[in-house]
């Protein structure tokens, strides 16, 4: 695992301003992910989870801070830089899947290469056919997502992150929609890829997924604490 952090987030904070009333999202959040890691952001909804990994994935600016992603400030980007960024280096699970209904799965894992413009028909071919081999879907390439299972649809959303072979996978509560044994199984998933060597930062608010990472960074109200402040935290909750 190399030494140089991919992710770096210095000093981050989050303010949104409604009706002239300022909400603190994030305040101060300072952490790393290297290369290879399987980080979980652990917290309580409202605690800023979503917020940070919105930051994290380039979806939303801080207000204030230094984020740095494979050396590059992010804060330097020109807008089409940010989105060759997001596209080429940053992999995507969702909570709600969103999947496109009338595409087949294989044109589902498919489409966001469609956007890369350096890549052309045959290496997508390929790429969405190992995809879909490493989540165990292949079977299902020519199926529809109405036709699928929730643990399935995810396996598929979770193939559609991994194709362009980003640099990190960003997991937003991926079990949020599933029931146990689905989640479970998705869990599992995810700790496959970690062993092939993806690094993988996951957003939860369960305390028995995040245990399938390497290790917690803790929020409770918009800031990064230890783990015993969060359980105490959560205690008095």
């Amino acid at each position: 695992m190399s030494t140089t952090p991919l992710i770096h987030m210095q000093g981050i904070r989050k303010v949104f301003l409604t009706d002239e009333v300022e909400t603190h999202a994030l305040s101060d959040v300072h952490f790393s992910i290297g290369q290879g890691e399987y980080v979980a952001i652990a917290g309580p909804s409202g605690c800023g989870k979503t917020t940070l990994l919105s930051i994290l994935g380039l979806l939303d600016a801080p207000s204030d801070g230094e984020y740095t992603i494979a050396g590059q400030s992010v804060a330097r980007l020109a807008p089409a830089d940010r989105a060759r960024v997001r596209n080429r280096e940053i992999g995507f699970v969702f909570q709600a899947f969103n999947l496109i209904g009338d595409l087949t799965v294989a044109e589902n894992v498919e489409l966001p290469l469609t956007y890369r413009g350096d890549m052309g028909a045959t290496e997508r071919k390929e790429r969405v056919h190992r995809a879909l081999d490493r989540v165990g879907m292949t079977h299902r390439a020519k199926h529809y997502p109405p036709q699928l299972s929730g643990g399935q649809q995810q396996r598929v959303a979770v193939a559609r992150a991994v194709a362009g072979d980003p640099k990190i996978l960003l997991a937003d509560e991926p079990t949020g929609n599933l029931d146990s044994r689905n989640g479970e199984a998705v869990m599992e998933l995810l700790r496959e890829l970690h062993a092939a060597g993806s690094t993988i930062c996951m957003v939860t608010h369960d305390a028995r997924y995040a245990q399938h990472a390497q290790r917690t960074v803790h929020l409770f109200d918009g800031r990064v604490v230890d783990a015993a402040v969060a359980a105490e935290a959560m205690a008095v909750a």
